[in-house]
């Protein structure tokens, strides 16, 4: 018996270490508490706010002609939490770096030359572990901004609270040269597995996926590409390391022996895990980040295509063991329909198929269902959308996209300048909640509600913040009703060429559920 009542309160001692919600309940009375063995009650998981958050931004551009921005933002939350909390992003390794005896030399030269630490620090690269940008408290956004072809990538973290709901966007305008255009990323946590459909290794395509590793120890990664034949053999892209808290790029093209105008890229981790981006240029359309599809699921939505799209080409792979027959819908402002001559697509197991969508908006903003007829199997889906025309064409995409879980947040949005497309896939309507934060250099946030038609989709600004300066953060959060999927694009149109780019919203995981237990210890009276 000595030893039973010493392993219960181990169980219970951890359970309290890990979310500070077991409880332990000891009888009033002798003989009413219990029964001849200690009883174990479960109670239903509770739902506390995270207590740290990661995102990982890779490195913005090689250009000498790019700008870049980065805005990190945590929405105030109502959840109190034990500490204040820091959030910060720092500088990572590149994967040409040298050894650390370089840098303990620069430091060590600095302090004999404060005169000149201006001009050499706009002559050298930040040293990993460099602070680029910190956020001081929720609700007020705060950015940074560079110029440099040599910005490198970024390592980000917030505790206490500043976690829930932490993200950090990054968004960097190429005036000129391949890729040029406005490239958006809202910075990955890192993971094991990520799905990039729409990638290309053609002529006259420039695609860099940048693996980022956030921990001490080394990660391993392997890179698989699939075409509309199935893998793409190559040793190339197996076990590609990725050292402590660094970043590597590879070149997509350097996977493949010969060109395909449409693959999907796998990024899988054997060991650790890394963030995972993958950045387009082209040398025609523009260029932009392309967002990991949501995990594989027999139904996909890919939210907000702009109504003055030239193009739309759909991207689906199916990763599982069987074929996936898909109807294709496209929701607008007043309900569902189908394109004319894409009613279905077949997607066989293990291969890429891609569909030139034309011009399914006809002039109206919407968005892409794909749902399963008949035979189910899980896909992966994106979009590449492309507005203007000849010299003034510039791309973006929209990849499938989870439905709103209880938030979501999108942050450095411009005033008129920014666009919300909500859509409701089901039979039932959803109304949702906008809350736009104060600017990051001043003003008042501002919260709107809108309700969302079943089977079609809703395309609004954010409400503009009151006497707003600079750039704010925009939460969504879904109030009542049937699923709910978003997506924003910003756009910033420079020289005639309508650049822009969309960011899916994915929950924003600010919190998590954890375990309670009441434990019955009345053995302990006896």
């Amino acid at each position: 018996m000595k030893r039973t009542t010493l392993s219960l309160f181990a169980a219970t001692a951890a359970l309290a270490a890990l979310g500070g919600a077991a409880v332990l309940t000891l009888p009033s009375g002798g003989e009413g508490g219990g029964s001849a063995a200690a009883r174990t009650a479960a109670k239903a998981p509770a739902r506390l706010p995270v207590q740290r958050s990661m995102a990982l931004c890779p490195a913005p551009t090689s250009s000498d002609v790019g700008e870049t921005a980065y805005t990190a933002f945590t929405p105030v939350s109502g959840a109190k939490s034990a500490k204040k909390g820091a959030a910060e992003l720092l500088s990572a390794a590149g994967s040409d770096k040298k050894d650390d005896s370089n840098k303990k030399e620069d430091k060590g030269n600095s302090k004999d030359k404060k005169g000149e630490k201006g001009k050499k620090e706009d002559k050298e690269p930040a040293a990993a572990g460099t602070s680029v940008l910190s956020l001081k408290e929720p609700g007020k956004p705060a950015t940074a901004t560079t110029g440099r072809s040599d910005a490198p990538a970024l390592i980000g973290s917030a505790d206490g609270a500043l976690a829930p709901g932490w993200t950090v966007q990054q968004t960097t305008v190429i005036a000129a040269g391949s890729g040029r255009g406005l490239h958006g990323l809202t910075c990955t946590a890192p993971d094991t597995s990520f799905w990039f459909p729409g990638a290309s290794t053609v002529k006259g395509r420039q695609d860099y996926v940048h693996l980022t590793n956030p921990d001490s120890a080394a990660a391993v990664v392997d890179l698989e590409l699939y075409g509309k034949d199935g893998r793409i053999k190559s040793g190339a892209g197996e076990g590609v390391t990725v050292p402590p808290r660094s970043t590597v790029p590879v070149l997509l093209s350097s996977l493949a022996d010969q060109p395909a105008e449409d693959v999907t890229l796998h990024v899988a981790a054997r060991s650790g895990r890394v963030g995972a981006g993958l950045q387009t240029a082209d040398d025609k359309k523009g260029g932009d980040w392309l967002p990991a599809s949501a995990e594989p699921a027999a139904d996909a939505v890919l939210p907000g295509i702009p109504g003055d799209a030239t193009s739309v080409r759909l991207v689906v792979f199916a990763p599982g063991s069987d074929d996936a027959d898909l109807k294709v819908r496209f929701a607008g402002p007043n309900g569902t329909i189908t394109p004319a001559g894409h009613e279905t697509l077949h997607v066989r197991s293990g291969m890429t198929a891609a569909v030139d969508l034309g011009d399914v908006t006809k002039g109206e903003a919407g968005s892409l269902l794909l749902t399963a007829d008949g035979r189910s199997a899980p896909v992966v889906a994106a979009l590449r959308v492309t507005r203007g025309k000849d010299d003034k064409q510039e791309t973006a995409y929209i990849p499938a996209v989870q439905q709103l879980g209880g938030r979501a947040t999108v942050a450095d949005n411009r005033p008129k300048s920014s666009t919300l497309a909500l859509v409701a896939p089901g039979k039932e309507a959803a109304q949702v909640k906008v809350t736009s934060s104060a600017g990051s250099e001043g003003g008042e946030p501002a919260e709107k509600t809108y309700t969302v038609k079943p089977g079609t989709t809703l395309t609004v600004e954010p409400p503009q913040p009151a006497g707003a300066k600079g750039s704010f953060a925009v939460t969504v959060e879904k109030v009542s009703g049937g699923p709910v999927h978003a997506s924003r694009m910003l756009a910033l149109p420079k020289d005639g060429v309508p650049m822009f780019t969309i960011q899916p919203l994915a929950d924003d995981r600010s919190s998590v559920k954890v375990p309670q237990a009441e434990q019955d210890l009345s053995m302990l009276n006896r």
